[in-house]
């Protein structure tokens, strides 16, 4: 499947990471290697040579983070999605020893640094997606089929909120 999905949150958070590095970071970095340049020898200048090397991973990021947002699809709160497990779901589920997770479906460019996202791609994911509570879900995994209880679907109210927004 490999979605472009992202909730408006995380669309938000990648576009101020984007301008951060834009409009603060970048000029910052400019001015350092523009003052080292100036010294003289490149070839012995660390200041040089280590904003040099800052600068391009900057404008790396901002190239990445460019394309990827225009290629992202913003998946709004819906209030259609009540009762089931769609993008954007905050789901917790319990296994037959009772162990609980809870975890929120979201696209792929949301999940790092987040121990409580899960992607959309993923395969737990995939077996949620349109159940409802009291369901059943079997999951592949590595070591074999495990079997899983739905019994909390939430919607964010901020995705909520922001829908109703975005939609009027």
């Amino acid at each position: 499947m490999n979605a472009k999905l992202i909730t408006r949150g995380g669309y938000n958070q990648l576009k101020e990471e984007h301008d951060y590095l834009w409009q603060k970071k970048r000029p910052e970095i400019t001015k350092i290697v523009s003052w080292a340049a100036s010294l003289g020898d490149r070839s012995e200048n660390a200041d040089y040579t280590q904003n040099k090397r800052l600068l391009r991973q900057i404008d790396r990021r901002i190239r990445y983070l460019r394309k990827r947002l225009f290629d992202l699809t913003i998946v709004d709160y819906s209030p259609q999605q009540d009762g089931h497990v769609f993008f954007g779901a905050w789901v917790e589920i319990e296994n037959e020893q009772g162990d609980i997770k809870r975890f929120r479906i979201v696209g792929s460019d949301e999940i790092y640094e987040r121990k409580d996202y899960i992607s959309i791609d993923s395969p737990m994911a995939k077996a949620l997606l349109k159940k409802q509570v009291d369901d059943e879900v079997e999951v592949s995994t590595p070591d074999g089929i495990k079997l899983w209880f739905i019994n909390l679907i939430r919607y964010s109210q901020v995705d909520a909120e922001t829908s109703i927004k975005n939609n009027h």
